[in-house]
């Protein structure tokens, strides 16, 4: 199966963008008359058919449509971007092949990286979704610092923040519960500082542990989703 992303069909694009035509006529050598599979990015699958193959603008029509119903969690991190921003990148990947609803950046006191394309990481999130099979495209935010980050967060979702701290028994699958709206902040290479925490803690976040190893940034990030995933499944 392969999925192609218009995220205007609702709206009445009947068509692919150049890059997905390019792909399907070019590459997958698809012709009129043949059936594709479209996601919206909102969590709706289209089947559709070709009505004119062309690599610029592959046009169809719509046969149908179907909804994935909504899940009873949400799953979302708040992670600094790393060093190396490959890794940075592997996370976003992986993050949403096991499934992620939010990725939020933001800059630490000690993040060593000060910018980052987020229009790269959009490109990154939406080959993973359909690599993935997946009809929801994740949103993806960047905030200049935690603070900025924190001011934005529901009140609604239930707030945690990994810190290195070999003294803190809590870990986050006996903190966290099935069926919640989970935010868990991970820090940068140099982890927050202790004006960062304390921000954080006051704002009502819990402190909680990833387990006894110290883990990378990225590594950290994936081990949030996949425990949080792993509790509502």
């Amino acid at each position: 199966m392969q999925l192609f992303y218009q995220p205007e069909i609702r709206q009445g694009a009947q068509y692919l963008t150049e890059e997905e035509s390019k792909h399907c006529i070019k590459v997958l050598r698809h012709q009129v008359g043949d059936t594709l599979q479209v996601v919206d990015g909102f969590g709706a699958l289209f089947n559709v058919r070709i009505t004119e193959a062309n690599p610029k603008k592959t046009r169809f029509d719509i046969i149908d449509h179907k909804r994935k119903s909504d899940l009873p969690y949400y799953i979302h991190v708040g992670i600094a971007p790393t060093k190396q921003i490959e890794r940075t990148e592997w996370f976003v990947e992986k993050a949403i092949e096991i499934g992620v609803d939010e990725i939020s950046f933001f800059f630490g006191r000690h993040s060593e990286r000060k910018q980052i394309n987020l229009d790269r990481m959009q490109k990154k999130a939406i080959a993973a979704m359909k690599q993935s099979l997946k009809y929801q495209l994740p949103t993806i935010n960047l905030y200049q610092n935690l603070e900025s980050l924190i001011s934005h967060v529901p009140a609604r979702q239930h707030k945690y923040i990994a810190y290195v701290d070999f003294d803190n028994p809590m870990l986050l699958q006996k903190a966290a519960q099935p069926n919640e709206n989970s935010l868990v902040l991970i820090g940068p290479e140099g982890d927050f500082n202790s004006q960062e925490l304390t921000l954080a803690l006051h704002k009502g976040f819990t402190k909680v542990s990833l387990g006894s190893n110290r883990l990378r940034t990225e590594t950290a990030g994936l081990v949030a989703c996949h425990t949080l995933h792993l509790l509502n499944n």
